[in-house]
C-alpha cells in the first residue's frame, strides 16, 4: 500500500458521536487524531436522530467500545476546519462528510477561501432511485412499492436533516465541481454479507469457518457492529443479504485515481454498449428544501437530491454508478490488519 500521505478532515453526525469517534478512535490505536464537537443542530431545523437504526447510542450492538483515552478539543470546529485546511497546498486536502452537511456548509459559508484548498469534499448523502444503479433500495412494510429514501419515502437521513445545508454546497460554484456524491444508489451495492463478515473477523489467517468470534477485539467489536446493523435494515427495509456500508464508501471515494490505494469507482457509461467507449458523466445535484420532516414523512419530497446529467465534458458533481466491490473489501482488511498491528504494537 501506498505511503502518500493525504490530508483528510472527516466531518460526522453529531448526535453522540463526539465520544464514539473517541472510543473507536482508541479502538484503532489513534487517539491522538483530534476530535472537535461540531454543530447540535441543522442550520434551520430542530436536530434529528436515528436511533432506530443506530440504536440510543449511535453505536449499539457491542460492549467493547473502549473507554476513551483522549478529550474533545474545545476549539469552534469551523474554525478548526478552517484553520486545518488552509494550512495545505491548494488543491490537495479532502473533506468527507457522514452526517448532516450543516459544519460543512458553515465552513463555505464563513471562510469560502477554504475552497481552493481541497482537492475534493465527499459525502454521504442523498438518493437518487429510478434504476440509476442496480442496488436493492429496500421496502417498508406496508408499503406498495419500493422506496427511494431511507428515513423518507423519497430522502435519505443526512440530507434530509439539513437540505439547506445540503443545497448551499451544490449550489457553490466554488465547491460542487469538486464534489463527490456516495448515495444509497451506491452503498447498497456493499453489503456486508455473511462471507464478508468472515474476511473481517479472519482476514487472512487460516481458520476454521464459523469458529469463534474474530482473531481480535477490534474485529468483534465492528462484527458485531455490522450484525446489529444488519438485524435493523432487515427489519426496516427488507434488505436481508446484509447491511450496507454507508460512511466508508464516501472515505474509500477520495482513493479513486491513487496507485497502491485506488478503489476503482464507476463514474462513466459505456457508449452503444461499447465498454471500450465511455461517456463520463457530472451532474448538477439540487435539493428539495420545502416543508418539514413531518411532511416528509407523510409523503412529501422534503430533502430529495434532484440529478440532472450534464453535458459532456462539463464538469459538475461526481456521482459513481459502482465500483470494484471486491477491492473495497480488500482495502477495509488491509486497513483492519493495519490497526490490528498497531494495537498489538501498543499491547492493546
Amino acid at each position: 500500500m501506498s505511503g502518500e500521505s493525504i490530508p483528510v478532515w472527516l466531518d460526522c453526525d453529531p448526535a453522540n458521536t463526539t465520544q464514539n469517534a473517541l472510543s473507536l478512535l482508541t479502538a484503532m490505536g489513534r487517539p491522538e487524531v483530534p476530535v472537535y464537537p461540531g454543530a447540535a443542530k441543522s442550520l434551520l431545523r430542530d436536530a434529528v436522530h436515528a436511533p432506530d437504526i443506530h440504536g440510543r447510542s449511535g453505536l449499539d450492538g457491542t460492549d467493547l467500545l473502549p473507554k476513551p483515552v483522549s478529550d474533545p478539543l474545545a476549539d469552534d470546529a469551523v474554525k478548526a476546519m478552517a484553520k486545518a485546511l488552509l494550512s495545505t497546498p491548494k488543491n490537495s486536502a479532502w473533506l468527507i462528510a457522514t452526517g448532516a452537511c450543516t459544519n460543512v456548509a458553515l465552513l463555505f459559508a464563513k471562510h469560502p477561501e477554504v475552497a481552493a484548498h481541497l482537492k475534493g469534499l465527499s459525502i454521504m448523502g442523498g438518493a437518487i432511485g429510478d434504476g440509476f444503479t442496480s442496488a436493492p433500495m429496500g421496502k417498508v412494510s406496508g408499503a406498495a412499492s419500493t422506496r427511494i429514501g431511507n428515513w423518507s419515502e423519497w430522502a435519505e437521513f443526512n440530507i434530509l436533516i439539513d437540505p439547506e445545508a445540503a443545497d448551499a454546497i451544490f449550489q457553490n460554484p466554488g465547491i460542487n465541481k469538486k464534489t463527490i456524491l456516495i448515495p444509497l444508489d451506491v452503498t447498497h451495492l456493499v453489503l456486508a454479507t455473511p462471507d464478508v463478515l468472515e474476511l473481517l473477523s479472519w482476514g487472512k489467517t487460516p481458520h476454521t469457518k464459523g469458529a469463534g468470534k474474530a482473531k481480535t477485539t477490534l474485529r468483534v467489536m465492528l462484527v458485531e457492529l455490522l450484525t446489529f446493523f444488519a438485524d435493523r435494515y432487515a427489519s426496516h427495509f427488507a434488505i436481508t443479504a446484509g447491511p450496507p456500508l454507508h460512511d466508508p464508501l464516501a472515505v474509500a471515494a477520495i482513493f479513486d485515481g491513487i496507485p497502491g490505494l485506488e478503489i476503482p469507482f464507476r463514474d462513466f457509461v459505456a457508449v452503444d454498449g461499447a465498454e471500450n467507449k465511455r461517456r463520463r458523466e457530472r451532474y448538477a445535484v439540487s435539493v428539495i428544501t420545502e416543508g418539514s420532516h413531518d411532511d416528509a414523512q407523510n409523503g412529501a419530497q422534503t430533502g430529495r437530491t434532484i440529478v440532472k446529467l450534464l453535458d459532456e465534458g462539463q464538469e459538475g458533481v461526481k456521482i459513481p454508478r459502482g465500483l470494484d466491490v471486491a477491492r473495497f473489501w480488500a482495502v477495509l482488511e488491509e486497513s483492519l490488519q493495519r490497526a490490528d498491528e498497531v494495537n498489538s504494537a501498543k499491547s492493546v
